[in-house]
């Protein structure tokens, strides 16, 4: 069975292909859960692009005509140790300082691009906090985001679990810029419209050019309502300090 989509250049991440969150998001619909979803990225999804989803045996594969782009299969919880909450002006003031809004090499990205107005992109500037050892900035939903019924849709929650996790990142002072290779998300509840949540990322390891870090989105009484673990690529030729 088989179904076409086409990303707009509005869910970019990089100037010339989608978001990786935003790609995987859309594919993981594809997938009964189990409780998550793992999707991997084999190549820079294309904008603009008729993109076939293929689904076989409990999984899904995103095509651009004989291009693999993306695969999900079902996945168990992704095994997280996440942080304690990051209170809303916390998250608030870490955006607010953060290094993104001096340098960024996607300052177009749908999720953390600082040049997106709210109601055009999702707002995510992450900044560190040191100290807590994980970045953060407030999420606020707006009308555009919804799915018809009063909830985030799906897709966008992903994006939200993806920069984060790359944002990390800079938390690391030897490591260049990053892209998305792998996200293995557990949504748990539904994010709501018109909502103020809070969004992290920490790192959890690094093998070579390879980050594995972690994510998730607190609503205001701190409870988890996602939460992802993901692997991202260090580009070649890249100078270190992301976001610096």
């Amino acid at each position: 069975m088989s179904a076409e989509v086409t990303i707009e250049r509005r869910f970019r991440g990089p100037p010339d292909s989608a978001n990786g969150g935003y790609t995987c998001g859309l594919l993981a619909a594809a997938v009964e859960p189990g409780p998550a979803v793992e999707v991997t990225l084999r190549l820079p999804p294309p904008l603009e692009t008729p993109l076939a989803i293929e689904r076989s045996d409990g999984g899904a594969r995103l095509l651009d005509g004989d291009r693999l782009v993306a695969e999900a299969v079902p996945a168990a919880a992704p095994e997280l140790e996440v942080p304690a909450p990051v209170p809303p002006g916390e998250a608030e003031a870490a955006k607010r300082d953060s290094p993104l809004w001096r340098s960024h090499p996607f300052a177009g990205c749908l999720v953390c691009g600082p040049d997106r107005p709210p109601q055009d992109g999702l707002g995510v500037v992450c900044g560190p906090i040191e100290e807590r050892g994980v970045v953060a900035a407030p999420w606020k939903t707006f009308e555009w985001m919804s799915a018809g019924d009063g909830t985030v849709r799906p897709e966008l929650v992903w994006s939200v679990l993806d920069c984060p996790s790359g944002l990390a990142g800079m938390l690391d002072p030897d490591l260049g810029v990053t892209v998305l290779g792998r996200l293995t998300a557990l949504l748990r509840r539904p994010a709501q419209i018109d909502t103020e949540y809070v969004a992290i990322g920490w790192p959890i390891d690094r093998e070579g050019r390879k980050l594995h870090a972690g994510s998730a989105i607190f609503d205001r009484d701190g409870e988890v309502i996602a939460e992802a673990r993901a692997t991202w690529i260090e580009l070649r030729d890249q100078a270190p300090g992301y976001g610096a």
